[in-house]
């Protein structure tokens, strides 16, 4: 399934500052970077468990911020992009 991944971590003062930087490196062995704090990832359920697992021992619930949407399609199918395209699409190789 297409996964959405936005997140809001309350500080980037010390410790805020390595929640963020755990969560952004989860989120990026899981998907890929849109936007600052955004990802799309294509996950099977049980990676999709195993991602919000991993999140959920990095955030503290009380102060942060994560929402992961679920898409039943593609997500590149419910997706309006204005302005400059992403440099890579959900599913497509990496080249390095």
């Amino acid at each position: 399934m297409d996964v959405l991944v936005v997140y809001d971590i309350a500080d980037t003062e010390r410790d805020g500052a390595r929640r963020l930087r755990q969560v952004a490196q989860v989120c990026e062995k899981y998907g890929h970077r849109i936007q600052k704090s955004v990802f799309e990832c294509r996950l099977s359920p049980t990676r999709l468990a195993r991602f919000t697992g991993e999140i959920q021992d990095i955030i503290r619930r009380k102060r942060d911020s994560v929402i992961m949407y679920r898409f039943p399609g593609r997500l590149a199918d419910a997706r309006t992009a204005l302005g400059t395209k992403p440099k890579r699409e959900l599913g497509h190789p990496w080249l390095v």
